[in-house]
């Protein structure tokens, strides 16, 4: 299964000894512009780097006129790409090709029982053609406990909240 396929050099998670973060890649996305409802922003989402340069618009199903992205279908997006890597990752240090992988995230918005806020709830479906579900397992819990996304989701992800005028 691995013929002509060549391991990865070690990931950095195999190089930090560290017992604090310690950031590999900082981004900046800025929101703005829109009509808010829903507590929802349409407008416009750009990268520092303007590489990310996103109309943003509310779902139809929200009332919105659904012609841009949303925030659901980005973090959805995010999620199964990051997931993507962590698996193909523990994919290739135990020597299975992840050239067959594919991660498909769906993410719903909803209210949160316990206030008057949302929550988020992700589900992931991965499909890994070829691969015996009992090999698969050990595989898909280490690529669980390396994907930042899903320590956000189990855990939580420290946040700070600044005001600027």
């Amino acid at each position: 299964m691995t013929d002509g396929f060549r391991l990865p050099p070690p990931s950095a998670a195999e190089e930090f000894d560290g017992e604090s973060f310690a950031p590999l890649y900082t981004t900046t996305v800025t929101a703005s512009g829109g009509t808010a409802r829903h507590g929802r922003v349409s407008g416009r989402a750009r990268s520092a780097d303007g590489v990310l340069d996103l109309d943003l618009r509310m779902p139809a199903e929200l009332g919105g006129d659904g012609r841009g992205t949303n925030p659901e279908q980005l973090f959805a997006a995010a999620f199964a790409v990051c997931f993507h890597g962590a698996l193909s990752l523990v994919a290739r240090h135990a020597a299975i090709d992840p050239a067959a992988i594919s991660v498909e995230a769906t993410v719903a918005l909803g209210r949160d029982p316990g206030d008057i806020g949302y929550l988020l709830h992700v589900d992931l479906v991965v499909r890994w053609p070829g691969v015996d579900p009992e090999a698969a397992a050990p595989l898909l819990a280490k690529a669980d406990s390396l994907c930042p996304y899903t320590k956000m989701a189990w855990r939580g992800t420290p946040t700070s909240i600044t005001f600027s005028s």
